[in-house]
Order: structure tokens, then C-alpha cells, then sequence
């Protein structure tokens, strides 16, 4: 709890308190306005496509104006069109003239304001914290996301939605957690200058836009611990992922029950272990061997989830996604820090968003080969391979980027 004894970190973590649960509510609300809107399960995943287009299309762009304009301002700008976003929705709920068009707009507005607003956040953090309080501050954010976005926000948006006359009348809900980000927003301190040597120097416009994109791959492909967790990442989402959010409420039907709470309590269970994981791992110094614990959680984490596609008992997938959950926020929280300690701040934003880039984009992929892969391969051998091939990727990723010789030759533990 540190962190929070900074003034400024308590108005930005209120601020992001807020737009998490306020994204949280929106996912139900958008969900029963497009129904109310006459739309079908088309309609729905024309509105959530536009919603990761969105995020996809200005994750690059969103990191390299975190690191040209004032995180503080642009933080506070990405609120606002946020609030003006939801509350479009809002008042045309009130009129009742919400269409399926306009809430595709909406959704595209929200993805591309994530994609702006958190690679500021990651990249303003250092600048108002010290070092040794960034694993702390990351994992209070680690720990607070799922718990808002996949618990508390749903909840209240569905509690909302059910007393309502319309469901875009709960979008006001969703206004007022906005509303109270930007305000908190408006209290954050300018951020101290610059030090010696972090001065950005890049020439403007088109030709600028393309020398910080150069500089921060080129960075990337000659930092090897950075280039090889981002490729393990890439694997891990392409083999993890399909199955995680496609095969496994099929097999959580077939094999427990078809009631709907016996699934949303299974993601309520993994939510709470990444709680967990974030809270333990926050609680403690940053690891000597950094890199290697956070390789290893990752690659051992997902070891479970084999288990997962074999058991036919409620209790051991239960325990089995709580553990996957645990370390997969354990490393998440380890590796935000050390992308705030390690890279150059001049380009933190930059790589914030090649990361978030990176993890999002063979998403789609992998949600669309878990599907017809079950037709022709037995789950079981999904769901073992989704388990065992991220450790193998992991071992690899340590063995050739030199893992080992590298976190002993630039320690953080000072």
C-alpha cells in the first residue's frame, strides 16, 4: 500500500479504479442494449469486433503519443471522450433511439481509448513513483482489475439493467464512473521534468511517427530478454487462449452441468486467483532472479489448465483455474515493473503498447482455430497442449535470450 501515500498515484489510481469498473458495467450493459435494439448474436459481435478493432488499431499509435505529449493530458483527454462516448448512449437511451450502429461507434470509441489510455498509465508511473514502489503500485492495479472488471462492474451494471425500464438507461451508471475518473484526473500534478539524457528528440510529423516506431522496435530486437518474452507471449496467447475462452465453457457443459452459474463461477474462481497472485507477488521485494521467476510462473502456470481438459470433477477445474489465474497475474505484475525499470523512459510508452499490441493480436487467431480444431483433435489433447506447450516456449525464451546471465548483470534489487 505504499504507493498510495503519494498523492498524485491515489487521484491516478482512483481515476483508474473508476474506468475499470466503468468498462466492467459497460460489457453487460452493451450486451442487453443491443438485444433491446432488436439485435441478435450478429449484431453483438458487430459491436464487440468494433471494440478490439479499435483497441488493436491504436495500441501502436496510443504508446507513441504517451511518449510525445504529457501523459497527464493525454490521460485526461481519452476520459473525457470516454464520458462523451457513454453518455452519447445515455441520453439516446433516454429518447429511445439507441441502433446497433451507433453502439458499433461507441465500442470502437472505448477500444481506442484503452488503447491510448493505458500505455500513458504504464509510462506516467515511474514518473511519480519511486522505483523500488513501481512492483507494488502494478500489482494493486493487477489485483483491482479483475476483481472490477470481471466481478463488482458486471454485477452492478447487471443489477442496474434489471431495475431500469430500458437497458441503455444503465449506461448512466456507466457515465457517472467516468464522470468521477476525469475529475480525479483534473488532480493530478504536472509530471517533474525530464531528467539529463531522458529529453524525447524526434523530428515531428509522418517522419517523427516513424522514428519513434523505428526506435522502439529496433530497441526491442536488440534487447534480447525484451524481444523473447514478447515472442513467448505471442505463442502463449496464440496456444492458451482459443481454448481458454472458446472450448472451455463446452467442456464445463458437457461434463459438470449446463447451468450458467457453474461456468461464471469457474471465471469468478480463476478472477480471484489472479487477486491472489497479484496481491502475493506485490507484497514482497521485486526477485533477485526476475526474470527467471517470472519465465517460470508463466510456464509452469498453465500446467494445470492440462488437467482441466481431462478432469470430469467441479472441485479440481475449479483449483486448477485458480492456480492458472495465480501465476498468470503473478508474472503479469513482475513484468510491468521490470518494462518501468529497464526500458528507457523516452520510449516506456512505445513498448508498453508493443506489448499490448503483441498480446492482442493473434487473439482473434486463436479464438478462431479452437473451434474447428475440436472437430478434428480430442479436447483432451487441446487442452494438454494449451498446458505444456507455453512451458516449452518458456524454456526456450530463457535459454536463448540469456535470461540467466542477463538478470545477474543488471540487478534491481537496489
Amino acid at each position: 500500500m505504499r504507493p498510495l501515500a503519494h498523492r498524485d498515484f491515489r487521484m491516478l489510481f482512483g481515476a483508474v479504479v473508476l474506468s475499470i469498473f466503468g468498462a466492467g458495467m459497460w460489457a453487460v450493459v452493451m450486451v442487453y442494449t443491443v438485444i433491446d435494439a432488436g439485435g441478435g448474436p450478429v449484431e453483438l459481435s458487430v459491436v464487440a469486433a468494433a471494440n478490439a478493432i479499435g483497441l488493436l488499431v491504436c495500441a501502436i499509435p496510443g504508446g507513441i503519443a504517451a511518449d510525445r505529449i504529457p501523459r497527464r493530458l493525454l490521460l485526461r483527454v481519452v476520459e473525457l471522450l470516454n464520458l462523451l462516448a457513454i453518455t452519447s448512449i445515455a441520453v439516446a437511451g433516454t429518447l429511445g433511439a439507441v441502433t446497433v450502429p451507433h453502439l458499433a461507434f461507441v465500442a470502437f470509441m472505448l477500444g481506442a481509448g484503452a488503447g491510448f489510455f493505458f500505455p500513458a498509465y504504464s509510462a506516467i508511473l515511474p514518473r511519480i513513483l519511486p522505483p523500488a514502489q513501481l512492483l507494488a503500485a502494478n500489482g494493486l492495479e493487477g489485483a483491482i482489475r479483475p476483481a472490477l472488471q470481471q466481478a463488482a462492474g458486471p454485477a452492478a451494471a447487471g443489477i442496474i439493467v434489471a431495475a431500469v425500464l430500458a437497458p441503455a438507461h444503465a449506461a448512466w451508471g456507466v457515465v457517472a464512473a467516468h464522470a468521477l475518473a476525469l475529475v480525479l484526473l483534473l488532480f493530478v500534478r504536472p509530471e517533474p521534468p525530464a531528467a539529463a539524457g531522458e529529453e524525447h528528440e524526434a523530428p515531428e510529423g509522418v517522419r517523427g511517427v516513424l522514428h519513434d516506431l523505428r526506435e522502439a522496435v529496433g530497441f526491442t530486437v536488440r534487447t534480447p530478454w525484451l524481444l523473447w518474452t514478447l515472442l513467448f507471449a505471442t505463442g502463449w496467447v496464440l496456444v492458451f487462449l482459443g481454448p481458454e475462452e472458446v472450448l472451455l465453457p463446452f467442456v464445463t457443459r458437457e461434463r459438470i452441468g449446463e447451468d450458467p452459474r457453474l461456468f461464471g463461477f469457474l471465471l469468478a474462481i480463476y478472477g480471484i486467483g489472479g487477486v491472489a497472485g497479484s496481491i502475493v507477488v506485490s507484497s514482497m521485494k521485486l526477485p533477485r532472479r526476475y526474470l527467471t521467476v517470472m519465465i517460470g510462473v508463466w510456464g509452469v502456470s498453465t500446467l494445470p489448465f492440462a488437467v482441466v481438459g481431462i478432469t470430469h470433477q467441479y472441485w479440481v477445474m475449479a483449483l486448477c483455474l485458480f492456480l492458472v489465474g495465480f501465476g498468470f497475474s503473478y508474472g503479469n505484475v513482475i513484468w510491468g515493473t521490470l518494462l518501468q525499470r529497464r526500458v528507457p523512459r523516452h520510449m516506456l510508452g512505445r513498448i508498453s503498447s508493443l506489448d499490448f499490441f503483441v498480446s492482442l493480436a493473434l487473439m482473434p487467431l486463436s479464438m478462431a482455430l479452437a473451434g474447428p480444431l475440436a472437430e478434428v483433435v480430442p479436447i483432451e489433447v487441446i487442452f494438454i497442449a494449451a498446458g505444456v506447450i507455453p512451458l516449452i516456449l518458456g524454456v526456450v525464451a530463457y535459454l536463448v535470450a540469456g535470461m540467466s546471465k542477463d538478470e545477474i548483470a543488471h540487478p534491481l534489487d537496489r
